[in-house]
């Protein structure tokens, strides 16, 4: 029995859990820079990975906006 491959996603995004991407960013940025970026309470007072997940989950601009950054953040890192 032959199986059929899938071609292989584009999305950056792809096979990134948000916690993957979250705890990327804030590894990278840390959390004072991060919420300079994306200006967020959750991101400036008493962030945690825990909370801001809870919000990204329940908020699409928000994730959008980190979603957004994520990709800059792998275009940057590529250019390096």
């Amino acid at each position: 029995m032959e199986t059929k491959r899938r071609p292989k996603s584009n999305d950056p995004l792809h096979g990134k859990t948000l916690e993957m991407i979250l705890t990327e960013l804030v590894e990278h940025f840390g959390w004072e820079s991060f919420a300079q970026q994306i200006k967020i309470n959750c991101f400036k007072n008493d962030p945690s990975i825990k909370s801001s997940l809870t919000f990204l989950r329940r908020t699409p601009w928000a994730r959008n906006k980190v979603e957004i950054l994520y990709r800059k953040y792998l275009e940057t890192k590529k250019s390096i």
